[in-house]
């Protein structure tokens, strides 16, 4: 069996609990210029291979923490997988953190449901690196062009709410 790296590492330390609000739909907002830097990402992805978020510089990344025994997580997939279709083409990647998991559960939903990649983090090592406890699932980050995270979203999210935040960062100059 290979071993699994996870490497969290932010820059500046700053906490979007510290520098971000709650904007009109309710969502945790980062305004541009006051918005801190996301930890890093690296681990083994549920399909096979590795996830590196370097790989992602310059695009809008939408993090969805999620576990196949979490059943507000199974109401929203549905939602995150065509807002993930409508907004591919503009430079938006999505990317799922399965935590508190087993592996075996977390392929026999993901396969059938999720067309984007998603990596295995059963120690939910990642998502408190990015201040989301394991019994608040599903949240939803964005990170803007930069890496930075423009929204959290601590709930589960339906497609009309989740496009349009989705859009407009992505319509943000880098």
């Amino acid at each position: 069996m290979a071993a699994v790296v996870y490497v969290v590492a932010g820059r500046g330390g700053d906490s979007w609990k510290d520098l971000c609000s709650t904007s009109s739909e309710g969502f945790i907002e980062c305004a541009a210029g006051k918005r801190p830097a996301a930890p890093a990402v690296t681990g083994e992805l549920l399909e096979g291979g590795t996830y590196d978020s370097a790989r992602s510089a310059g695009k809008v990344v939408v993090v969805n923490f999620w576990g196949s025994w979490c059943a507000p997580c199974r109401a929203e997939i549905d939602d995150l997988e065509n807002v993930y279709e409508a907004t591919k083409d503009k430079g938006v990647e999505f990317l799922g953190i399965n935590i508190r998991d087993s592996r075996d559960a977390a392929l026999a939903f993901h396969n059938q449901r999720v067309a984007y990649p998603s990596v295995f983090d059963p120690s939910s090592k990642l998502a408190l690196g990015f201040e989301i406890p394991p019994n608040s699932i599903p949240a939803t980050i964005i990170l803007d062009r930069s890496g930075d995270i423009a929204y959290v979203i601590r709930r589960a999210v339906t497609e009309e709410q989740l496009r349009p935040v989705v859009e407009r960062v992505a319509a943000e100059a880098s």
